[in-house]
């Protein structure tokens, strides 16, 4: 990707009339000039491609690929970029194109193969109905006749893209870009004009709420720090995110890194600390890429180093690459595993806003909180509180994955309810199904079932149902999702990311696990003293949560047992279903399923006696065959491969 703009543009420019013009509007020609930089409007056709990770993943490389050899056999003259995510992940691969004069138009689902037809139509001024998106309003440029607008398509119309407005439209590795968006200014606003505690005051009087789950407000975290007298203090960046569902904040340091990098600069000046740290697992190569990129460019521009503007401040920012153990993204561990030692928790207080990192004041923010920073200096305090409910401020970036129709990143208002966010962003459940639960916040979240979808999204409504907010992720279940297996695979991640420190996580964890291990298979024997282990098993769940929750170290062990407390409170008779009937209705535990074979239409063909892994399959070529029960485990290969359709499940 390259990293410079489209138009040629020197650093010194943008420094002298735009970072230093401390004025509410910038003069005309000044903001002509950044209207060609940010593409508000262009001298040639503009290609953009979403290259982040979902885009990556669906094909763009490919995509981009195709441009370019397309755009070099017809001799067209035109500018192709790779940005980040636009949200919309179930879309991709996603091309934007823009003609000169007109309004940029968005195309869904463009493999390399189908690139041909979409450009094809633009450049004849002839919009590919069956693949376009939308067009993205304009008042100064023409508009195509029948295309609907972006912002009018459900997937974004309940959004407030605040975080996500420079999303798919700038080059995430262009800093002239960002700045031309506005980037940078706040900053430089705020080390010329405000002093540490100043800042600290206006993001506490904003009410922004650490976004990592916790919800702590963020200015008060931040005057603790700088109110403790240390000779260094230090300011963290927690990139780890790695709940099962989630991945908002990766996109986001993929699609804009110099915003989180500019919200880091301010929590710096505002904390009093001349060194950030952004830890991030190894795992996210291209977010770190881009982080590195958008750090070299920054302290080419002067905004990092030395005497920042002649302001005084100095600081740098440092990426610590981690291992990928869940627990790391635990405040503590993470300070652990930036010293070089093992990542494992530590006991609080003290807490690091007192002795956090080599035992100094150290402020840890997600990278959602930070990217919310520079917006309120850029808009005020009372702009950012005017959003959201009146128990939690401003906006939050969720990801809807799992069985829903529109799957993707989005930014609502804090306080919307989840059957919105479902059903209306969502676009619903897909072929009609029903809706069974949403599982909201990784492995230390809960379950909102039907029964209480109309909860509003914020900390504290989501905990008065028992449920954590997290980083953002929300798995939607369907009809043909089990309960039981799905909160078995949490316990089964959550144990294995334990880090072992304390015997109530490391032992309790694995005992919840067995007792799911035993309920989704049939027992070696069907005595009823077989069933009355099982269900023993079931009753001491609730105990046993109750022990990890008070006795464990941190918020990972204290959290863990959530998923099984709400499983129980909202589908208790799926339990006793697997329990006593030995059952699974959504047919997802598979140990728990007995195939019989209908012997008027078995034909003896012999298809799926060879392929039974247990060889559970007994008979003679050309008569019926029969499975055994006490061998068959339930795999369903003797199903897929039946051509006569005579394998039923009991």
């Amino acid at each position: 990707m390259a990293a410079k703009t489209h138009i040629p543009v020197e650093k010194e420019y943008l420094v002298n009339n735009v970072l230093l013009n401390e004025s509410a509007d910038l003069p005309d020609d000044v903001e002509k000039f950044l209207r060609y930089v940010r593409r508000d409007r262009v001298k040639y056709p503009v290609i953009l491609v979403g290259t982040g990770s979902c885009g990556l993943i669906s094909g763009a490389c490919d995509t981009v690929h195709e441009i370019n050899q397309y755009l070099e056999e017809r001799e067209i003259k035109a500018d192709v970029t790779e940005t980040g995510c636009f949200g919309f992940c179930s879309m991709e691969p996603l091309v934007q194109v823009q003609l000169p004069g007109k309004a940029r138009v968005l195309f869904r689902n463009v493999t390399a193969e189908k690139l041909p037809f979409v450009l094809d139509g633009m450049f004849n001024s002839m919009v590919p109905e069956d693949m376009v998106l939308g067009q993205i309003r304009s008042s100064s440029l023409e508009l195509w006749k029948d295309v609907p607008f972006i912002e009018e398509l459900p997937f974004f119309s309940m959004q407030y893209r605040n975080l996500l407005k420079n999303w798919g439209r700038i080059n995430p590795l262009s800093i002239e870009e960002y700045i031309a968006s506005g980037g940078y200014r706040p900053f430089v606003k705020t080390i010329r004009n405000y002093t540490h505690e100043e800042v600290c005051d206006i993001v506490e009087e904003s009410g922004l709420q650490g976004r990592g789950g916790g919800g702590f407000l963020t200015g008060k975290k931040w005057k603790v720090a700088h109110s403790v007298m240390a000779d260094q203090r230090y300011l963290i960046c927690n990139a780890d995110e790695s709940d099962p569902g989630g991945f908002a904040n990766r996109a986001m340091i993929e699609s804009d890194p110099h915003r989180l990098l500019e919200g880091i600069l301010i929590a710096a000046y505002a904390v009093g600390t001349s060194s950030a740290y952004i830890y991030i697992r190894n795992d996210y190569r291209i977010a770190i890429g881009r982080l590195e990129k958008a750090i070299e460019q920054a302290r080419e521009y002067g905004l990092l180093g030395h005497n920042i503007y002649g302001s005084g401040f100095n600081i740098d920012i440092i990426i610590r690459k981690g291992a990928g153990a869940f627990v790391c993204g635990e405040e503590t561990a993470m300070i652990n595993s930036i010293e070089g030692k093992r990542g494992m928790p530590r006991p609080k207080p003290p807490y690091p806003a007192v002795s956090g990192l080599f035992g100094k004041p150290t402020v840890v923010n997600n990278v959602e909180t930070l990217s919310n920073i520079p917006m309120i200096f850029e808009n005020g305090p009372d702009w950012f509180r005017s959003i959201g409910s009146e128990t939690a401020r401003g906006t939050k970036m969720l990801v809807l994955s799992g069985k829903v129709v529109n799957q993707g990143i989005i930014e609502v208002p804090m306080g919307t309810r989840v059957r919105e966010l479902i059903y209306d962003a969502g676009g619903g459940i897909p072929g009609k199904k029903k809706f069974k639960a949403v599982q909201i916040g990784g492995p230390s979240g809960g379950f909102i079932t039907d029964g209480n979808i109309d909860v509003p999204y914020d900390f504290e409504s989501l905990a008065s149902e028992g449920v954590y907010m997290g980083s953002g992720g929300m798995v939607i279940l369907d009809e043909d999702c089990c309960i039981i297996d799905t909160v078995k695979y949490f316990m089964d991640f959550i144990q294995k990311e334990s880090c072992g420190k304390c015997i109530p996580c490391r032992e309790g964890t694995r005992r919840m696990l067995e007792v799911y291990e035993n309920i989704t298979k049939r027992p070696v024997d069907e005595n009823g003293h077989t069933t009355l282990e099982r269900f023993k098993g079931v009753m001491q769940l609730e105990s046993l949560a109750g022990v990890i929750k008070d006795t464990s170290l941190c918020g990972l062990g204290q959290k863990a047992p959530n998923p099984v407390i709400s499983s129980l409170r909202y589908f208790r008779s799926e339990y006793e279903e697997h329990i006593f009937d030995r059952e699974c209705s959504a047919g997802v535990c598979k140990e728990l399923r007995l195939f019989y074979i209908d012997v008027d239409k078995c034909t003896g063909c012999t298809a799926c006696a060879p392929k039974c892994p247990e060889s559970a399959i007994i008979g003679t070529k050309r008569h019926p065959f029969f499975i055994v029960e006490e061998k068959c485990t339930g795999c369903g290969i003797c199903y897929d491969v039946c051509k006569f359709s005579a394998i039923y499940v009991k």
